[in-house]
């Protein structure tokens, strides 16, 4: 038998569903959180309506889920496919409400990305970038079959300095 990185229990409540419209005012609270701004490429002060732009004008080859706890927005994951000759990508990006980090959040909506890629979309290769020093969302990655390809130096300024980050991949096999 597989082990299933998906087994983890979830939290009593935790609902993942499509992102909608009116969403924008509790996503854009969600992204300006320090702890998931840090895992992000997001500048400081997001505001409502930059955020509302992103939500409204989503890239058709998008999946935009959250996961809510009563309602409330504890977490968010895209996947992005590409076209033409890498068809068979996507890449994705995700964060955690700094309250519910290590809750089983980050692994519910990892794991319904993955569903949704592997027995839905046909996506052979899921891609990521993770800064360095991102130990949980290293862990959370790895346990999902993810492996690092190689490192990205200076990828990107945070808080005051240069930070490197890992290309990471999962090939369905």
């Amino acid at each position: 038998m597989q082990n299933n990185p998906s087994s983890r229990k979830a939290p009593v409540g935790l609902l993942i569903r499509a992102i909608r419209s009116s969403d924008t005012e509790a996503l854009a609270a969600l992204v300006n959180l320090p702890g998931f701004r840090a895992g992000t490429l997001r500048p400081p002060y997001q505001s409502i309506e930059e955020t509302r732009r992103h939500v409204e004008n989503s890239n058709p080859d998008a999946m935009r889920l959250v996961a809510t706890i009563d309602g409330q927005i504890v977490g968010d994951i895209g996947m992005t496919r590409f076209r033409g000759r890498r068809n068979h990508v996507a890449s994705i990006g995700m964060g955690v409400h700094d309250d519910f980090a290590g809750c089983g959040i980050g692994s519910a909506l990892l794991a319904a990305v993955i569903d949704a890629a592997d027995n839905w979309l046909n996506i052979m290769r899921l891609e990521l970038t993770v800064y360095t020093d991102n130990e949980a969302a290293l862990a959370l990655y790895r346990k999902f079959g993810f492996e690092e390809e190689g490192i990205l130096r200076a990828y990107a300024f945070r808080a005051g300095c240069y930070v490197d980050a890992y290309a990471m991949a999962r090939i369905k096999r």
